[in-house]
């Protein structure tokens, strides 16, 4: 059984920046594809971020792109979100997800492709 943990939420100002954690328990982890989707109240879940197992290649939204890097280091099971010039737009609880099938090059971007979920964090960025 995989469970992510999410860690490094707070509030912020706009401009400023947030470093996301996310340690996934479970062996397989670091031969998974993981990702970051966000929830911002009254709206849907969205993707944000997204990474290979082997960390080769990343998936942006393009509201992120240029402003967030997704990494992970495979040694300590945990995948990265670095948010830099944050917006008031960008407040959401953020999750982290895990994607089961195994040495996947093709980095998902949709919600089903993931099978585990972290319980979210909350990044808040006032104006």
């Amino acid at each position: 059984q995989v469970q992510p943990v999410e860690s490094g939420g707070g509030l912020v100002q706009a401009g400023g920046s947030l470093r996301l954690s996310c340690a996934a328990s479970g062996r397989a982890a670091s031969s998974c594809s993981m990702g970051w989707f966000r929830q911002a109240p009254g709206k849907d879940r969205e993707f944000v971020a997204g990474i290979s197992w082997n960390g080769n290649r990343a998936e942006y939204a393009h509201s992120v792109k240029g402003r967030f890097t997704i990494s992970r280091d495979n040694a300590k099971n945990t995948v990265y979100l670095q948010m830099n010039s944050l917006k008031p737009e960008d407040t959401a609880v953020y999750y982290c997800a895990l994607d089961p099938r195994q040495w996947v090059i093709v980095v998902p971007i949709s919600g089903s492709s993931f099978d585990y979920w972290g319980q979210g964090t909350q990044v808040t960025v006032s104006s």
